[in-house]
């Protein structure tokens, strides 16, 4: 996304932030395509979510980092390419470059379509439940807090949707939030649904970011 702006400063200043903050060039040198790996990474090893032979579900995958974590987590060795011990589906509306044993479909998760053929994959590969579902899925912001604010929930609302209805159930989700307007209904929504809930801001999101994740384990 570009944002306009009158000072260049501003510019620079995001720049020389970016190329001198330590979990991106943790990730340059992991491999990994976006510092965001660290933050599913946390997540993963707080509540040991994802185990070997698991079938997870990547939602908002682009550029594709989640997956990638999720495919190492997978290999004996750790490794980014050769054995995988499990089944990764990725889904975002912006196009992603292959990740070896990542299957990959483009499209928007709100259209009944692109949901359909997210099912009809899963039935393809032998999966009848998924094991942990992932969204790092985040609107388009308009800068209108109301309006922002019902685009993100609705997102939420999706994939808890979609987790009710293909999870095991002792099965996990996790989804991004933003603290504000829809956070508390979003909290109760999981409580309904998930017999533990447990927000965590990893320590790799930026101190300025209002963005918070939060983890549904074991269907009620």
């Amino acid at each position: 996304m570009k944002v306009k702006t009158n000072s260049k400063k501003v510019n620079k200043a995001w720049l020389n932030q970016h190329v001198t903050d330590p979990y991106v060039r943790q990730a340059q040198k992991d491999g990994y395509r976006a510092r965001a790996a660290y933050k599913l990474k946390e997540i993963d090893e707080t509540f040991g979510l994802i185990k070997p032979g698991d079938c997870v579900v990547d939602l908002g995958s682009a550029p594709g980092a989640w997956s990638q974590y999720v495919r190492r987590r997978f290999n004996p060795d750790g490794a980014a390419v050769g054995a995988l011990n499990g089944t990764i589906i990725s889904l975002d509306l912006l196009p992603m470059e292959p990740i070896e044993g990542v299957h990959f479909i483009q499209g928007d998760f709100r259209d009944d379509d692109v949901l359909a053929q997210l099912e009809e994959t899963l039935k393809a590969k032998g999966m009848e439940a998924v094991n942990v579902v992932v969204s790092d899925m985040a609107p388009n912001l308009s800068g209108i807090a109301d309006a922002d604010a019902a685009r993100i929930s609705h997102l939420v609302e999706l994939a808890v949707d979609f987790a009710s209805r293909h999870l095991v159930p002792d099965g996990a989700l996790v989804v991004k939030l933003f603290h504000g307007a829809g956070y508390d209904d979003m909290v109760k929504l999981f409580r309904q649904t998930f017999k533990t809930v447990k927000p965590l801001k990893p320590k790799s999101s930026r101190d300025r970011s209002s963005e918070t994740f939060l983890i549904g384990k074991g269907l009620k």
